[in-house]
């Protein structure tokens, strides 16, 4: 009797995704930057991060530690999905913090602050890759946050109270914009997102690359963030087509190349499933 052939593990979300192969495109790391700006805004949720972490002295670390937790849920096995899922839950679970203004002791885990966090990350993601040019229906974007209930639920939402369309998604913005605002520590992750630390040798680079990053990222916000931060934005038109040009330079690096760059979870994906399982947008189904 012939042995079954043994099937490598997709993950949680597989090849056929479409979040398999937006999170491949270079403009993610745009989409990054504009989630930490959206999601400073709610004092809740960036007063956890400001008193519970060195975010000025570990500030690469954290975002290090936040692209190796979406590219091991995106394409990672599902047993390394679900165990960087607790792991972020164990440390959500022991970590609180104070409202100055009340006193009030609350959990960094509270279901609206992980959820405010969540629909940033997804909105920005979606937002940035399709003004750059990504070809994605709105069939597509609506599959897209669907799929993400799953990594809602790794951080210990429950995935019905997640939004699964665009139409939801809006609704829920929509529903949460009164409690945002920015405060010191909001304007406190503005300030190191034009200028973060960097050893002197690097600092032309910061100049020329990086603050442009940032200010694209910040250009790409919705209009009630850019009037809560109380810094002007270009003109819509403007940003869309800053947005395509540099979707289109970023794009024009080969993959292959890209994918070298730390954590390099793709071409492990790409080791274990085969060459099929390599992520392009021409894979994005109706």
């Amino acid at each position: 009797m012939a042995t079954p052939a043994v099937t490598a593990d997709p993950g949680l979300f597989g090849p056929r995704s479409v979040t398999w192969q937006m999170h491949g495109d270079p403009m993610m790391w745009v989409a990054g930057i504009r989630a930490f700006y959206l999601q400073a805004l709610h004092p809740r949720v960036v007063r956890g991060v400001m008193q519970n972490s060195e975010f000025r002295q570990d500030a690469w670390g954290r975002l290090m530690r936040t692209v190796d937790f979406v590219a091991t849920t995106t394409y990672g096995t599902a047993e390394a999905a679900e165990k960087a899922g607790a792991r972020v839950r164990r440390i959500h679970r022991l970590l609180s913090a104070t409202d100055p203004d009340t006193g009030e002791r609350y959990g960094v885990d509270e279901p609206g602050l992980l959820l405010w966090v969540h629909c940033a990350e997804i909105d920005s993601c979606l937002h940035v890759l399709r003004r750059s040019g990504y070809p994605l229906s709105d069939a597509a974007a609506d599959r897209y946050i669907g799929e993400h209930r799953v990594s809602a639920r790794l951080v210990g939402l429950d995935p019905d109270t997640v939004p699964g369309d665009r139409a939801a998604l809006e609704a829920y913005f929509e529903k949460v914009r009164s409690e945002l605002a920015a405060g010191a520590e909001a304007r406190e992750v503005d300030d190191f997102l034009l200028r973060p630390p960097a050893p002197a040798l690097l600092l032309p680079a910061r100049a020329l690359l990086w603050r442009r990053v940032a200010h694209l990222a910040y250009a790409s916000l919705p209009p009630y963030a850019h009037e809560l931060y109380g810094r002007p934005a270009p003109e819509p038109a403007t940003v869309t087509r800053r947005l395509r040009v540099a979707g289109a330079v970023l794009r024009s690096v080969p993959a292959g190349l890209r994918w070298q760059l730390p954590p390099k979870h793709i071409l492990r994906a790409v080791a274990r499933l085969g060459p099929d399982a390599r992520p392009a947008p021409c894979k994005v189904r109706p």
